[in-house]
């Protein structure tokens, strides 16, 4: 008995010292930065049962601090740092699967019977919505209107968001359903387009959309969660391991904290509260949450909105659009307004990520940091401007004075080039999507893709930040090809520099002893393919906290 007693004993001491042996992934072609920037090469990586990173390196020295380590042999494929997006929408992704889809879409008749197949299918439905529609690949000249599609919706209502999210098209049913009439008002940051007698056309710009929340179905808890677990399954397959989310609420919060507690949240997520309101009163009563559920999600920073978009001529601009000379676009808030906003959050401990793709939009930003750092030191808050998108030349070195990221989306510009020229002219188009100048002035790129608006992949992303072409290969040599970054840089603008943007890079970003073993194997070598080659790399596994989330079939 005692020999048998014995027996168990040693059998369980093994048992507890294999469970608290970590993992050695060995004979990989590896990259990743280090805290300094810079590019190492690495043969083998090593972590802890909790997910820990032991050792990065040669093979040898690695194999020396991971005794007792079990062995994942990678046969020689590419290993790099988890990818990071520094500007997405979590839950809109998610949320694309159970609506009609359009970013697909290459003309209005297309367009229309892709609803039309949509509604058929989904007779239950008491709205028909979906995503991604844009009127600049259909080369109409114009939107399309209600009328165009109440062809296809019949008497349901109906509302589409357009790629960028920031103009909608209704038809009529649900015009009607919220009231929107020839005497309804345009409100502040919105615009209803009209016709020459003065009557609503359909499409609903920027805070227009929001005569529309009263009547169009909001989803609910088993929509959200569906949305969610959609997303994530999304994110890890194409090698996200980290995701900012660009402005959420309280639901939303609730799920992601739901999710990190039981192990299911497989992507880490740093959240913006969307606005200063209710909800921000709300969530913020306990301050600012750097990190919960070891760094699997944090909710410090705050979204506001300073103007719309380019495609639908909402982004606010200085002087007119030069296709369209008697509009600006449209600033969302007065000044006095907005420095409000600012002010509530820094005052309250957050990070202020604004939202701003015109020349006006980002001055009114920057004008609004500037006068706040005085009050409210920022340095340590690391306050953003999201997108950046048209800038004035003179304001591109405010970002540096002022300690602001520009968190920038490559492929934005690559989905742009058919119409960013044509809507502010030669002259101002030298400070749109201008990645180079940004960083030769020492500026830190956090890059995303602001999906679902574009693609989640990063590397059609890394490929876009290259060689400022699409995904075709166009334009031959690429578009601006001076404002073009180098691989290294894109590299680190989406894993170190967008952990930095979420003041996390002392976690996750890189590849280093003490920093959680967030990982991706993928099928081939970043460095090495040809530049066109970038946006078809394909990712194998994927690693969070040295567990493995995707596996590719």
């Amino acid at each position: 008995m005692h020999f048998r007693r014995t027996l168990l004993a040693a059998a369980a001491l093994v048992a507890a010292h294999a469970a608290q042996a970590g993992t050695m992934i060995d004979n990989a072609n590896g990259y990743t930065l280090n805290a300094g920037g810079e590019l190492l090469r690495f043969q083998a990586l090593a972590f802890d049962d909790q997910g820990r990173i032991v050792a990065v390196g040669d093979a040898q020295e690695v194999a020396a601090k991971a005794k007792g380590y079990r062995r994942v042999d990678v046969q020689g494929k590419t290993v790099l740092p988890g990818l990071i997006d520094a500007h997405g929408h979590v839950f809109g992704l998610g949320y694309i699967a159970s609506g009609v889809e359009l970013y697909s879409s290459t003309s209005l008749d297309g367009a229309l019977k892709t609803v039309q197949a949509f509604a058929q299918a989904n007779p239950q439905r008491g709205w028909i919505v979906g995503n991604g529609w844009n009127q600049e690949i259909w080369k109409l000249g114009r939107f399309p209107t209600a009328a165009e599609l109440d062809g296809v919706t019949g008497e349901r209502p109906a509302m589409l968001r357009r790629v960028d999210g920031h103009a909608a098209w209704a038809n009529s049913k649900a015009l009607q359903l919220a009231g929107i009439t020839r005497d309804t008002k345009d409100p502040a940051g919105g615009k209803i387009e009209r016709d020459a007698d003065g009557n609503a056309t359909g499409i609903l710009v920027d805070n227009a959309m929001e005569l529309m929340d009263g009547v169009v179905p909001r989803p609910g808890d088993v929509e959200r969660r569906a949305a969610l677990d959609g997303a994530l399954a999304a994110l890890t397959k194409v090698g996200l391991t980290s995701v900012h989310d660009a402005g959420m609420g309280e639901a939303e919060d609730a799920l992601f904290r739901e999710y990190a507690d039981k192990g299911k949240l497989t992507t880490r997520v740093y959240a913006m509260i969307g606005d200063t309101g209710e909800a921000f009163d709300r969530l913020s009563a306990r301050g600012p949450l750097a990190s919960y559920a070891n760094d699997l999600y944090a909710l410090s920073a705050v979204k506001l909105v300073s103007d719309g978009a380019l495609g639908s001529r909402g982004a606010a601009m200085m002087q007119p659009y030069s296709d369209a000379p008697h509009t600006h676009g449209l600033l969302f808030y007065k000044n006095a307004e907005m420095l409000a906003k600012m002010e509530k959050a820094m005052k309250a401990g957050y990070q202020v990520n604004i939202h701003a793709i015109g020349d006006a939009g980002n001055r009114q930003i920057l004008d609004g940091y500037a006068a706040l750092l005085k009050k409210y030191p920022g340095a340590a808050q690391r306050h953003r401007i999201e997108h950046a998108q048209v800038v004035a030349l003179g304001d591109i070195p405010r970002f540096k004075q002022l300690g602001i990221i520009p968190s920038m989306q490559p492929t934005h510009a690559t989905s742009d080039q058919n119409m960013a020229e044509q809507r502010v002219g030669p002259q101002r188009i030298k400070g749109a999507y201008a990645w180079h100048s940004f960083l030769k002035q020492g500026s830190k790129i956090a890059c995303g893709s602001d999906f679902p608006i574009e693609s989640p992949n990063p590397f059609e992303g890394l490929h876009a930040a290259v060689t400022r072409q699409d995904s075709a290969g166009l334009p031959v040599g690429g578009w601006y090809k001076n404002q073009a970054m180098s691989r290294k840089q894109a590299f680190r603008c989406f894993t170190l520099d967008a952990a930095y943007a979420a003041r996390q890079e002392k976690a996750i970003g890189t590849l280093e002893a003490g920093k959680w073993a967030d990982f991706i194997v993928v099928d081939a070598d970043l460095f090495k393919v040809p530049a066109s080659a970038i946006g078809k790399i394909r990712v194998q596994q994927t690693w969070l906290s040295g567990k493995p989330v995707y596996t590719a079939p």
